[in-house]
């Protein structure tokens, strides 16, 4: 199911930090398939490394926090193939391979420290001199060699990750004529300013020894030329359809994708599109008329599944949505809107039904507090009422609500077994939400 949310990312903790997001199992199992060789070759691993989609419509991607990589959907929309993904994926990762993000905290540590040091000789020299032009000139003189630290830094970074990127490429015998291409594609960005100009330009700062470096690889690699299979040719043209149906206007997605276009990709994404009119009896009949060219795709199902159960008919949903989640079984968000659509049917059966799925599905994405809450309404419906509490305990304390996640724990322990694991598991969620709960009650 595609889905926009906004989420507060793990280890974050103010509502500043919220981002706008997407999940789509379709585009995080592409992504993934695409980038996992690169993160093999730069020695890491695939599972540790979290992948985000960021509902931008700028041309950014970044590493941010530890091995998190964070994409905007304006930059998946805007790579015409694969290759010019993987470029970017391949140079993200020489990011983290080469721990930059550590080493910039530490260049930014010493750059306020130097700017601060600025600072105080200014108020120093004006003091002593009784001049304020002498301390402007040792304040931005100090802010300027800040800056240009930085600046040579990043820089220097950035090269060091093309290197990398590439190197990891040819140990896959993988063009790097994506990375160029996509170089050359943001080169035109380095002339504009203002609003105009895509954060990834800003933030990736280009010189001309970078792309000539990229250029001379390309120019003599015996893997230049080399394509990526057509099966991640198709996977990437139904991603830039499906942001499109999704993310553009109808009006927009259907001129791009007209209905002289028979490719898949362009039937996808005139099918989300009619959904999004709204026109669900059409947009289901669009998606029909695929699955009855390919019979066995899940992610077909799994839209088939969304527009009926939006269109308030989950009997339906259920039918689709069980298709996709036997095709894809160990795909947690799929599971969870079967889950969902089970608990809209309100049964006993499918209540139960719906615990076990959801059980598994807080295994593979725990942090999913939306999983959290469907799981406690079944337990609560199946009359399991210390594992609801528990469940909504882990809900509150994933999402940074330490008081009620205190208060559900501790509401838990009363209806739970003592020394159980699961009443473990709500001391455990007690004891670290409490005192921090206490730590904001003193400073208030």
């Amino acid at each position: 199911m595609f889905v926009f949310a906004l989420t507060i990312l793990a280890g974050w903790s103010r509502p500043a930090d919220a981002r706008s997001y997407i999940t789509d199992t379709e585009i995080e199992l592409y992504i993934r398939e695409l980038a996992t060789p690169v993160f093999q070759s730069a020695g890491l691993s695939p599972s540790a490394i979290d992948l985000y989609f960021i509902n931008d419509d700028t041309l950014n991607a970044f590493v941010a926090g530890g091995q998190n990589i964070f994409f905007h959907t304006g930059l998946l929309m805007a790579t015409e193939t694969p290759e010019q993904l993987l470029g970017v994926i391949a140079h993200e990762t020489g990011h983290i391979a080469g721990g930059h993000l550590a080493r910039s905290g530490e260049i930014l540590r010493n750059a306020s420290q130097n700017a601060l040091l600025g600072i105080i000789l200014g108020a120093g020299a004006a003091l002593a001199t009784g001049r304020g032009d002498a301390a402007t000139a040792i304040i931005q003189g100090s802010q300027a060699a800040v800056q240009g630290s930085l600046l040579q830094y990043s820089r220097a970074q950035e090269s060091s990750a093309d290197q990398a990127g590439i190197r990891f490429l040819e140990s896959n015998r993988e063009s790097s004529r994506g990375m160029l291409e996509f170089l050359s594609t943001l080169s035109g960005q380095e002339l504009l300013s203002g609003r105009s100009r895509s954060p990834y330009a800003s933030t990736h700062p280009l010189t001309r020894d970078r792309i000539a470096f990229v250029e001379e690889q390309v120019k003599n690699s015996r893997y230049s030329d080399e394509k990526l299979p057509e099966d991640l040719q198709q996977k990437h043209r139904r991603m830039v359809a499906k942001l499109h149906g999704f993310i553009r206007s109808p009006a927009r997605t259907f001129k791009a994708y007209p209905d002289t276009d028979t490719s898949v990709e362009a039937r996808y994404a005139r099918a989300v599109a009619t959904y999004r009119l709204p026109d669900a009896e059409k947009a289901v009949s669009l998606v029909d008329d695929l699955l009855a060219d390919y019979p066995d795709d899940p992610y077909f199902y799994e839209l088939k599944g969304q527009i009926q159960f939006e269109d308030a008919k989950p009997a339906e949903a259920e039918v689709a949505y069980r298709k996709a989640h036997e095709a894809l079984p160990d795909a947690p968000r799929i599971e969870l809107e079967l889950s969902r659509v089970l608990l809209a049917l309100d049964t006993p059966e499918k209540d139960q039904e719906a615990q076990t799925h959801l059980e598994h599905v807080v295994q593979l994405i725990p942090n999913s507090t939306f999983a959290w809450r469907q799981l406690a309404i079944a337990y609560g419906r199946n009359g399991e009422h210390g594992m609801s509490a528990l469940a909504l305990a882990e809900e509150a304390f994933r999402a940074g609500q330490e008081h009620d996640a205190a208060l559900q724990a501790n509401r838990a322990k009363q209806k739970l077994k003592p020394h159980t694991e699961a009443w473990l598991r709500a001391s455990d969620i007690e004891e670290l939400s409490t005192p921090r709960d206490r730590e904001r009650k003193k400073k208030n």
